[in-house]
This record gives C-alpha cells, structure tokens and sequence, in this order.
C-alpha cells in the first residue's frame, strides 16, 4: 500500500550511518620550552613526551608545543647534542604554559631581557616552571618569591641560601598557584603526567604512563631520593631505622650509644650489624654522612668553611679539616677553591648587555 506524503512528513528523518556528531574545537593547550647551555635532555625529553604520546594516544592535538632560546639560536644539551629551536623570546603571543629547563645555577643571571619576558607571560595568565635548574631563572626573576618550588637535591642548599623567600622541598614536583617545579629527571614525566590528568583525565594519564613503562605515577609528596631500603640493598628494619637517625641529625650528631637504644639495641648489637651489611662501624659511617654533606655544602654554597663545618656537626674548623683530608686527600679550603674557579661568571653575558 502506498504510503501518504503526510506519513512520510512524520516519520524521523536518518542520519547516514557515517555521520559523526562533533563537539566544539578545543584549541590545543600550547607548551614553551625556554632551553638554556648544558640543560638536561633526559629531564626535557622526559617533559615534552608525554605530549606527544597524548596526541598519538587520543588522534587528537591536545598539545602544541614550542621550543625557546634567549636568542632563537640551536643550544647544545649537557650531552652535547645540538637543538634546533623554533625562535626567541619575545617572538611567540599566547603560551598557556612556559617551562624553563636549564642544568647550571646561572641560568638566566642579570638577564634582563629573560625576567622581562616571563613577567609579561606571567601578568598575561601563563602558567611559568622550571624543570630540573629552571627554577633558578623564574628565581632570579622574582617570580617564585614567597612560592614553594622544587629542584634537584644537589641544589637545594645553594638555592636557599641565594634565594631565601622562595620556600624550598624536597619533593619530586610542585604546584603552587600557577607556578609548576620540578627535580628533572623523570620527575619532568609525572609533573606533565599531573597535567594531563588536570586537562584531560586521569585514564589518558595513566596510558601515557604505560606507554613509557612507567608503572606508578607520582604525586607531589613522593620524595627525590630513594627509601634507605631500595639505595641501600638492606632489609633489617633496626638497621634502617638507625640510618635514618644519622641522616636525621647530621647538624649534631647523636652518640652512637643512644641511636643504639632508640632502636632497641646494644652498641655492640648496632656494630655487628652495620658490619654485616654495610662492612663499616656506625660511627664511620655516620662521619661519611656528615662529609658528604660537607663536600655538597662546599661545593654549591658560598658558606664559610667554618659555618659548614658547625652545620655538620663538627666542633672546630680544624678537627672538619683533618676529617675531611683523611676522608678526600684534600682540604676543605682545596675544594672550595677548585668549586669556585670552576663556577661561571655571574656577571652580564655579551648578549644580555646589548639587549639592556
């Protein structure tokens, strides 16, 4: 029987089978990356992959990045390797993030071409970071001042003391605000991990993850270093409890005796046992601990020797000395000196004087 053309006028019209209902353009959120002399490519490629294995991961641009020098020249990694960037600063209008990564303390020292750029970024609404040193060239900036951040452990105490109102951690990454830190590293992964999770999910994070075999992404609290446990080879949970006192309290020694009874031991108990597993006494060790301290103090502080010797632990200049040359066969004043010839100039480079 025919149909009437008043059935046909009712009956729902069929979208063809190929027919793809879509949503509104999400623009792609757009990543800088300010890249100094001698920065960390395993931190930089740690940071920019994630964005790219999103895109793959989804078929979509999520992310758009670009790459950055003071001047729009190549820039040469700590590796030696030479990378091309996509232009200078000042060159590019809208970011919604900038991350600096650099691996030298003076990156972006008395640059005032650099801090007027971020400040601008900053007052326009991009979110500024630093990875690995790249904290140091917001710092120098002052656009961490009365921020916590994060940065290698190695720097932690040379970063202090230059920048003493920027509050700093000891954690992996941080997120203050609109402010992005990481240690470098893998650490570079999960803080991008973290902004994938923000922007599009934590299911596409955790792929990406998986996609780096990368089995458990980190949150902020998760420490730089390794538990004593894992860095150490060792099980016994007194043992351990006891390193962790030492590592604790390095600024005044505790005697080994009272360690000993916190962990519910005898002196000689404790010496048996730092014999067995680590073939030294507790009290060698624990000297150990407090010169590696020493010698990172010396090395990325300006601290007299004497501050950095009561900071250790040590009651005179002249008992750290003789430690420290039994320890290293070489003074104290030695390796302060060879620190500070090897240190870069912190005055204006040529480039940052013509832009002044």
């Amino acid at each position: 029987m025919p149909v009437s053309k008043a059935t046909r006028a009712k009956k729902p019209a069929r979208s063809p089978s190929n027919e793809i209902t879509r949503g509104p353009v999400v623009p792609p959120y757009r990543v800088g990356f300010l890249l100094f002399p001698e920065f960390p490519m395993l931190a930089f490629a740690a940071a920019i992959e994630p964005l790219r294995a999103a895109n793959r991961l989804t078929g979509k641009q999520l992310f758009d990045w670009r790459l950055f020098t003071r001047d729009g020249d190549t820039v040469r990694a700590s590796n030696g390797i030479q990378v091309a960037t996509d232009g200078a600063i000042n060159e590019e209008g809208k970011l919604d993030m900038l991350l600096a990564c650099a691996g030298t303390r003076d990156a972006g020292a008395d640059d005032a071409a650099v801090a007027k750029w971020l400040r601008a970024l900053a007052r326009n609404g991009t979110t500024l970071g630093g990875i690995s040193l790249g904290a140091y060239v917001l710092a120098y900036a002052g656009l961490l001042d009365g921020r916590r951040c994060a940065l290698h452990w190695e720097s932690l105490a040379a970063f202090s003391e230059r920048f003493p109102r920027v509050r700093t951690t000891t954690d992996i990454f941080v997120i203050d605000g609109n402010r992005r830190t990481c240690a470098g590293g893998t650490a570079a992964l999960d803080m991008m991990l973290q902004v994938i999770t923000e922007r599009d999910g934590r299911a596409l994070a955790n792929d990406v993850s998986e996609q780096f075999i990368h089995p458990r992404i980190r949150g902020t609290q998760d420490a730089q270093k390794m538990a004593i446990q894992s860095r150490l080879g060792v099980a016994n949970k007194k043992l351990i409890a006891a390193i962790g006192m030492m590592e604790d309290a390095q600024d005044e020694p505790r005697p080994v005796h009272e360690i000993a009874a916190n962990v519910e031991l005898s002196a000689r108990q404790l010496e048996r046992l730092f014999a067995k597993y680590l073939r030294a006494s507790p009290s060698h060790y624990y000297l150990k601990l407090r010169l590696d301290r020493a010698r990172q103090m010396l090395l990325q502080t300006t601290k007299p020797i004497l501050d950095v010797a009561v900071a250790c632990g040590f009651a005179s200049a002249s008992h750290f000395s003789r430690c420290y040359r039994a320890a290293y066969e070489h003074k104290p004043s030695d390796e302060r000196a060879a620190a500070l010839a090897e240190r870069p100039s912190r005055g204006p480079t040529s480039r940052a004087a013509r832009s002044q």
